[in-house]
């Protein structure tokens, strides 16, 4: 009878574990159904494959500066490229551009409106660009006329008490809305500081897939000038690199722009847990970042000039130009 008993229970079992294996398998192909329609969708909404046309460049065609890294970057100057050929295949491409600024405190009244309508007279024309205005105070975000095809997004941040934070928090705010927005829409998002004024053509010559800034007080200086930060303690401590990275400008696609933001902010949130403050905030992770992480293209100094620099022999064209500054007056303590 025990052994009847027990044939039976070993039936049962058996019948379970069958029954459980076919749930299980039913259940895996569901959600493998679930996660391709979901992969679907996001491949409808994924913007266009970017567009390399740097092997066009004419990299002889200013001998009296660097225009390519040793690792084959491209920096771009005036005369290097052809406008009309990256503006006409950026079209073809239906490339799109995101542009995030933070305006925080005193710095919205003092830069913004300038910064926005300058931009609309020199930044990507004829490509779809979206403005991304991250401020505490969204209400006196002025109106701007904008082209077809230009939008402005308004996001709502936490103002910080120091701005020494509200410059190095805004890596985890352009992580977020990466993740958010940016990735299924855009092909690329380059990041600005907003006391800047355009002033020439920021154009699609630009574009790449990871671009850094070269530093207009420091491109022509030695690199034992350069002032990366030195303190062993600090995340963003260097003993080398290559060039001295401007953090008012960043870009790239959403992904290398991401994993630049992700970086800086791990970082300085660790540095923050010892009670350590890098020297140039923000802008010494970056070039921290990009000395382990090789930007893919590097814009000379006329991407973002500053004026009291009597020594212009280099810039043939100024495309965007420092704001004058009044820090006293624009920076909490």
């Amino acid at each position: 009878m025990s052994n009847h008993r027990g044939k039976i229970a070993g039936l049962f079992i058996c019948i379970l574990l069958l029954a459980s294996g076919f749930i299980s398998l039913y259940t895996r192909r569901l959600r493998a159904f679930a996660f391709i329609k979901e992969l679907n969708v996001l491949r409808e909404s994924t913007p266009a494959t970017t567009n390399d046309l740097d092997d066009k460049l004419n990299f002889g065609a200013r001998p009296h500066v660097q225009t390519q890294t040793s690792w084959n970057a491209p920096i771009m100057w005036e005369l290097m490229f052809d406008n009309n050929l990256y503006d006409r295949k950026h079209k073809e491409a239906n490339t799109t551009v995101a542009l995030t600024v933070f305006a925080v405190g005193r710095y919205l009244e003092a830069y913004l409106k300038t910064f926005l309508t300058s931009a609309e007279e020199h930044f990507m024309l004829g490509l779809p660009v979206t403005y991304f205005v991250f401020t505490d105070l969204p209400e006196q975000v002025p109106e701007i006329t904008l082209a077809p095809q230009r939008n402005i997004i308004i996001v709502k941040v936490e103002k910080h008490t120091r701005w020494q934070d509200i410059s190095m928090m805004r890596m985890k705010t352009i992580s977020e809305v990466i993740d958010t927005v940016l990735q299924h829409k855009f092909t690329y998002v380059f990041c600005f500081d907003v006391d800047q004024i355009f002033k020439g053509r920021f154009g699609s010559e630009a574009l790449g897939e990871s671009v850094a800034l070269l530093h207009a007080h420091y491109y022509k200086l030695p690199k034992y000038r350069f002032t990366y930060d030195r303190n062993p303690e600090s995340k963003a401590y260097m003993t080398e690199g290559d060039y001295y990275y401007h953090a008012a400008i960043f870009g790239g696609t959403c992904e290398k722009v991401k994993a630049l933001a992700d970086y800086c902010y791990v970082n300085i949130m660790e540095d923050k847990l010892k009670n350590v403050e890098a020297l140039w905030h923000d802008e010494s992770h970056l070039n921290k970042y990009f000395w382990l992480n090789k930007p893919t293209k590097l814009l000379s100094p006329e991407y973002c000039w500053d004026e009291y620099i009597s020594n212009t022999e280099d810039i043939l064209v100024k495309r965007l130009v420092w704001a004058p500054k009044d820090y006293e007056k624009l920076r909490t303590r």
